[in-house]
């Protein structure tokens, strides 16, 4: 098991030039990198399933140049931090928990949240637990309500058959389907993903038995059923997400083919409607393997007047 940067393969070290950092999370080992000036505003990079920190290699770069300190968790169960494998530890009230142990932890102030896929769901209800921490709010590829629900998230292939009861444990823990063909497929350049991104991805995820949350996350995902089992936590989002009056940016990849742009970046701008964007790039739905730098310029903008001219609450 790979628990630090200097222990992954050399090539995927060489591109994320960190050190390691931990702290203690809700009794959890969480794996993070801090960089930058400690008095300057934190941009925290959220990331979701299957990745981790490694997702955002070409966007830290941006914000590190224009002055600003770069936190970088892998929540619990990815990347480099412990992974449980009790399904119990891997509810979204509990990595949820997790972000707020850190936001605390590191007495994190002036914090803009950036969100991506499950960084979304758990980093907007860790902003709504700590509101007096946060200065600003991005959003890409991510959504935090009940309905509209993505279509990809209703078919029966790939996706529902992949998450059944037995196929799914089968599939993505044995098979290990998500961290390595699972991202190669949601990426415009794929060529470049297997060079620079999947060695990444599968190394920390090669016990079968550290896979879990590859298939539990997904089933969090609400779809409008009776059994929809986040459906609680979700509605809970609704009604405070939408509320938020700080300042928010919406980053989408045009070629986005999990939450299409023309209904979930909508979305944002109708929860949102003072939010900047919708600032396209390019990329499917890990468009940070497309476009991380871009979308680190964009951040580092955004972050800069933010934190700057600051926002209501």
């Amino acid at each position: 098991m790979i628990t630090s940067i200097d222990a992954l393969p050399a090539g995927v070290a060489a591109r994320y030039p960190y050190r390691s950092r931990w702290i203690t999370t809700n009794g959890w080992r969480m794996h993070y990198v801090d960089e930058g000036p400690r008095d300057a505003p934190p941009v925290l990079l959220l990331h979701g399933n299957p990745t981790w920190g490694y997702l955002w290699r070409d966007t830290i770069p941006p914000l590190l140049a224009a002055g600003l300190r770069v936190v970088v968790p892998d929540q619990i169960g990815f990347g480099l931090s412990e992974k449980p494998h009790l399904a119990s530890a891997h509810t979204l009230d509990n990595h949820a928990a997790n972000l707020v142990a850190l936001l605390d932890g590191l007495d994190l102030e002036r914090v803009v949240f950036a969100c991506h896929d499950w960084g979304g769901p758990t980093g907007l209800a860790a902003l709504l637990t700590r509101p007096a921490r946060a200065a600003a709010v991005a959003v890409m590829s991510t959504w935090a309500w009940r309905s509209p629900s993505a279509e990809f998230h209703h078919r029966v292939m790939p996706w529902r058959t992949m998450h059944a009861p037995v196929l799914g444990p089968y599939l993505l823990g044995r098979q290990a389907a998500m961290p390595g063909r699972g991202v190669y497929l949601s990426t415009v350049d794929r060529q470049r993903y297997e060079h620079d991104g999947r060695a990444a991805y599968e190394a920390v995820l090669s016990d079968p038995d550290e896979r879990r949350l590859t298939w539990l996350w997904p089933r969090s995902i609400p779809l409008g059923l009776a059994s929809d089992i986040a459906a609680e936590r979700f509605a809970w989002l609704e009604a405070g997400v939408p509320r938020l009056h700080l300042p928010a940016t919406v980053i989408w990849g045009r070629e986005d083919d999990v939450f299409d742009v023309d209904t979930f970046a909508a979305m944002w701008h109708q929860w949102w409607p003072h939010a900047e964007g919708t600032h396209l790039v390019t990329g499917r739905h890990f468009l940070q393997e497309d476009s991380g730098a871009a979308i680190g310029a964009i951040l580092a903008d955004f972050a800069l007047r933010s934190t700057t001219t600051g926002g209501t609450r």
